[in-house]
């Protein structure tokens, strides 16, 4: 996919952060837009922040709802004939150790992160083999390459859409489709998924650090640009590269991975512990 020019192209969660990012990017483009979020306040703010002159559908969708996802595809080939390619951006963050953490916490992000992909993916791939032509996008995350400590229900889903996405991409060359398929990893973003993220109360006794300052350190973290991430998804895609990171941080932990194989995680305790620590010694003195 050379030129977005007149092409439909879907986005969910697409009221902030990266999606709203790859929504202004792709309508300056030429791009036919169905863009889709749970807050549909924030996702019209989206749409009347676009520049561009192609056609812009908006939908209130729960990625989590199975039947919601059949639904929209057909609405969205019925606004706009077609459909091209869908970026799978929804996601939520969770943060708790496996002890603590409930099954339902697991079940909930793993039928966001994990199953809203899996049924966007299932839901639009027809239609743009019908096309004649299409690009998947889904988002994985730093942490689809290197898990970290106390997200594991987070780690869980984003290797998921990892093992998914690359699966698909071969299933769909030996195949010879038309549709190709694209891995995102990004570093930290600066959106709002940190003051978003669920903390359980036992992840803030072995941070040492309460959840609002936990979600302060989290951002802290955030170093890339949301514009910057949507120009470097769009330009993968050009590319038609397997696997897209995004920021410097994203590229360490992948080579991070490469080089020291599973003793990455003694790296990632250690650092861990060295944090805890200082924030300990730091409420003492507070």
């Amino acid at each position: 996919m050379q030129s977005y020019s007149e092409k439909v192209v879907v986005v969910t969660g697409a009221a902030s952060g990266i999606g709203r990012a790859l929504a202004q990017q792709l309508s300056m483009q030429g791009a036919n837009l169905a863009l889709s979020d749970v807050n549909m306040e924030a996702l019209e703010e989206t749409a009347s922040i676009l520049r561009g002159t192609g056609k812009v559908t908006l939908q209130k969708l729960d990625v989590a709802d199975r039947g919601a996802w059949e639904a929209y595809a057909e609405q969205v080939k019925a606004d706009h004939g077609q459909v091209d390619m869908i970026i799978n951006n929804a996601g939520v963050a969770l943060a708790g150790t496996v002890g603590d953490l409930s099954i339902e916490d697991y079940k909930w992000i793993m039928d966001i992160n994990f199953y809203g992909v899996l049924y966007g993916t299932k839901a639009f791939l027809p239609h743009m083999e019908a096309a004649g032509e299409g690009h998947i996008v889904n988002i994985s995350s730093i942490f689809g390459l290197a898990s970290q400590p106390l997200m594991s229900g987070y780690n869980a889903s984003k290797f998921a859409v990892r093992g998914l996405t690359e699966s698909l991409r071969q299933d769909l060359d030996i195949a010879g489709s038309c549709v190709s398929t694209t891995c995102v990893h990004p570093g930290g973003i600066k959106t709002n998924i940190a003051q978003s993220t669920r903390f359980n109360e036992k992840s803030t006794e072995i941070t040492g650090a309460s959840a609002d300052d936990s979600k302060a350190e989290f951002e802290r973290l955030f170093i890339t640009t949301p514009d910057k991430a949507a120009k470097t998804i769009i330009n993968g895609v050009k590319k038609n590269k397997r696997r897209v990171l995004i920021g410097p941080d994203a590229v360490a932990f992948d080579l991070m991975v490469r080089t020291l194989g599973s003793w990455y995680q003694k790296v990632i305790v250690s650092v861990m512990k060295l944090q805890a620590n200082q924030n300990r010694k730091k409420n003492k003195t507070a």
